[in-house]
């Protein structure tokens, strides 16, 4: 049953990942110095949404992998 609620959630962390392009793209400007990766931005709408979505489904892939180690 865990196995396949962590199969789900893995599934989606990737998803959400994958739509996170604006991240990925700053990671990469911080080698050139042409980056505003540290300024003090808030996320807005959907921005936020994802971030925060990212974050639960981080913690929950987490917890249940613990949880089947600990098994």
């Amino acid at each position: 049953m865990l196995e396949n609620v962590l199969l789900v959630i893995s599934v989606l962390l990737i998803a959400i990942v994958l739509i996170q392009g604006r991240k990925s793209t700053d990671g990469g400007q911080v080698i050139t110095g042409t980056s505003a990766l540290f300024q003090n931005t808030k996320e807005r709408g959907f921005d936020l949404f994802i971030s925060r979505a990212t974050l639960v489904l981080g913690i929950t892939f987490f917890i249940i992998s613990f949880i089947l180690f600990i098994q």
